[in-house]
């Protein structure tokens, strides 16, 4: 990019749908955004991982084999399906993984380890130890700690419920803190860090937006591309899948909204100080409350570009342990395919680099394209 604006990558987790997330990266990375912070929740947290584990020249590469790895499985690729056809091979592809796990990432248990007079009895359904060694295999963390992007990944303290980040800038980072972000219960075991044992960051936060745009530093503009999985907008299903499918939408959406009316009204609240400021006599203008007030909101100008996963019409609710090779190119097209429709969009190619304020651009698919979702602070 010709600008000094830094450039943030947001993800959500989402399971199996993590595969947009990919295929957004590489689109934006073909585009030439370099990445100076990333921040992810959950399979968020691996594709994260994934990219600041990894040279530039080596970060789509590592996704591609991560993705390849964890779905070969299907590896059979249709190019013609009817809609029903292609609706029963999802269910089905769900129901396999649920019986024999995902390689290179987690396989079920042994019956006998929950007998309820085992020594140690087992917390999850499935085993992750696949992931600890994909993750190392895939991903540099020497390099990810040392010269990588700036990594931030969440979890869930399981005994204080407290949400926790671990962020590259204060904690080595390695293997278990991005297991930590994924382990969702009860399907993955609980990691422990430190004398501390971590859930799946979801189960508070499905999003690290609202942690990077509170932490953004300098008054450099920000631009953050927010790659989400759950589509907070949609119809009124008109099946039990369909409900199934909503109500995760609903459950694990990032609640943009929420994250984005705070900030504007810490910058109305910022605004407001540095008006008052001006009128006040120099011996009031150091007072501490005036200082407090006046640096309520961001420093910086924020750009929030947010990036969706929409339903795609073969999908239920299995769609996030749905490992198909199949569906995994489908989401990968789909979120390259996002990536270009906003890059091209006018809206976007005529932006004001490093206005003040929030500008957030929702241009991804076709259905935005006569009314986009662009608002301006």
């Amino acid at each position: 990019m010709a600008s000094t604006e830094l450039n943030a990558l947001v993800l959500q987790g989402g399971g199996a749908l993590g595969a947009y997330q990919a295929g957004t990266f590489s689109a934006l990375d073909e585009a030439g955004f370099d990445f100076d912070w990333i921040a992810g929740i959950s399979i968020g947290a691996i594709n994260a991982a994934l990219i600041c584990g990894n040279r530039k020249e080596d970060r789509v590469a590592a996704l591609e084999a991560f993705w390849d790895r964890i779905t070969s499985n299907t590896p059979q690729s249709f190019g013609f399906w009817t809609a029903s056809a292609r609706r029963a091979f999802s269910e089905f592809a769900a129901a396999e993984v649920s019986m024999i796990g995902a390689p290179g990432f987690f396989r079920p248990r042994m019956p006998v380890a929950f007998w309820p007079f085992a020594p140690a009895p087992a917390l999850s359904l499935y085993d992750t130890t696949p992931l600890e060694a994909t993750l190392n295999d895939l991903v540099d963390f020497d390099l990810l700690n040392a010269t990588g992007p700036r990594l931030c990944v969440g979890a869930t303290d399981v005994e204080t419920g407290n949400f926790t980040y671990f962020d590259s800038r204060d904690t080595r980072i390695d293997a278990r803190h991005i297991m930590a972000s994924g382990a969702l219960p009860p399907g993955f075991p609980p990691v422990e860090i430190d004398g501390r044992f971590y859930w799946d960051g979801g189960l508070v936060s499905n999003t690290p937006l609202q942690y990077v745009m509170e932490r953004a530093e300098g008054d450099a503009p920000l631009c953050i591309f927010q790659v989400d999985l759950f589509n907070a907008r949609g119809g009124l299903p008109v099946d039990v899948i369909d409900v199934q499918q909503r109500q995760k939408d609903i459950q694990y959406s990032s609640r943009t909204r929420l994250t984005t009316d705070r900030y504007r009204q810490l910058h109305a609240l910022q605004a407001a100080a540095e008006r008052l400021a001006a009128k006040l006599p120099d011996t009031l203008k150091d007072d501490p409350d005036l200082a407090l007030l006046r640096e309520a909101g961001p420093s910086c100008p924020v750009t929030l570009v947010h990036l969706i996963h929409r339903k795609q019409g073969f999908e239920g609710g299995t769609k996030d342990y749905e490992f198909s090779r199949q569906s995994m190119t489908d989401h990968w097209a789909a979120g390259r395919g996002d990536v270009t429709r906003t890059l091209t969009h006018e809206t976007w190619t005529s932006r004001c680099v490093g206005a003040d304020g929030l500008h957030v651009f929702d241009l991804g698919t076709s259905e935005n394209l006569k009314d986009p979702d662009h608002e301006r602070l």
